[in-house]
């Protein structure tokens, strides 16, 4: 059973609906922008997406590295240097190799500019602590790339959480995974945290913005594969918190070809489950009806989605000073610590 039409303006306040993000426009004039890197695997898309937005003007793409000048190229993107990209851009979108993440926003936040960094953002604990403070000292905006924050079926789960729609949160439980070409694994290996640091961090975004900080943070990271490399490539991550536990399980091994990626919560007054995330499917089973929530089993209307698309609308009406960003900077670093906690990194 679907919810009810009449009950659909909750649901229409989480997020940045097709309205929204049309209204994020208008006719005012795009804003510079330029691209740190584009070889990270969501860089092309993020790339097409702002060449093709009223938003934004493209001014280059600064990338050394093979992988990164094939992209821009491709799609007939300008290759600038730092110092083209400090003179023309107002905001630059970090998409290199995770290695330099950090290091490309202190670059650009040290130039001024407003940045977009790519997830996972730093390697260590004390990098992003600089990048937040200089952020706040520079007056620079900074947003970090979990794709899934603008996904209405994520938002409209942790409204529901964070308005108590669900009562008290007892368990969460998140999974996301793949089967990791043979050729990207050295890629990952690098990184004690293998797998849950590189993909599961998306996971570990949803369940900070949902429930805060935990109270601790246990890695069980495993090398299951027949590969003779380090990769921890099968891991769980279990985070508590006063009165709930999350379970973040994440895999490289996944043999299907679109593995189905979930986050269930379960809760004194029912139960969410989100799967796919993406497209995202929604669907509420509620002890007692609560808000526009019946009591019984019902699907969650989704608006239209693609990803990227409202993070960059988001990110657009913040420069321009119409509205903040969603997640401040204290909870940008919150996140960045618990994805290091749940990789084992810290």
């Amino acid at each position: 059973m679907k919810i009810r039409r009449r009950d659909f303006g909750w649901l229409a306040t989480v997020g940045m609906w097709p309205s929204a993000v049309q209204g994020a426009r208008g006719n005012r004039a795009p804003i510079p922008i330029a691209f740190a890197g584009v070889s990270y695997s969501h860089g092309r898309d993020k790339l097409r997406l702002v060449m093709d937005s009223p938003d934004w003007k493209l001014v280059g793409v600064c990338d050394s590295t093979e992988p990164g000048r094939r992209v821009a190229e491709g799609l007939g993107a300008r290759l600038i240097d730092w110092a083209q990209l400090g003179n023309l851009a107002d905001v630059v979108v970090v998409e290199s190799e995770i290695q330099d993440h950090a290091a490309d926003a202190l670059r650009a936040l040290e130039m001024g500019k407003h940045v977009h960094l790519e997830k996972p953002p730093a390697t260590r604990l004390e990098d992003m602590q600089r990048i937040v403070e200089l952020a706040r000292r520079q007056h620079r905006l900074v947003q970090t790339g979990f794709m899934w924050r603008q996904n209405p079926g994520v938002q409209q789960l942790i409204r529901a959480v964070r308005d108590g729609l669900l009562g008290e949160v007892i368990l969460v439980r998140a999974f996301m995974g793949n089967n990791l070409a043979v050729d990207r694994r050295p890629d990952w290996a690098q990184f004690p945290g293998g797998s849950m640091f590189e993909q599961g961090s998306h996971l570990v975004d949803i369940v900070v913005r949902m429930l805060g900080k935990p109270n601790r943070v246990t890695p069980f990271l495993r090398m299951h594969g027949t590969r003779a490399d380090p990769l921890r490539d099968n891991n769980v991550a279990v985070l508590e918190f006063e009165r709930a536990t999350a379970v973040i399980t994440n895999t490289a091994l996944q043999a299907a070809s679109t593995p189905p990626r979930s986050v269930e919560v379960i809760a004194t007054k029912g139960t969410a489950l989100l799967q796919p995330i993406e497209p995202p499917t929604l669907q509420f089973d509620m002890a007692v009806a609560a808000g526009p929530f019946h009591k019984g089993p019902q699907d969650i209307p989704m608006p239209p989605y693609r990803r990227y698309e409202a993070e960059f609308a988001e990110l657009a009406a913040a420069v321009r000073g119409e509205s903040p960003l969603a997640v401040s900077l204290d909870d940008e670093l919150l996140v960045a610590e618990t994805v290091l906690r749940a990789a084992g990194m810290l």
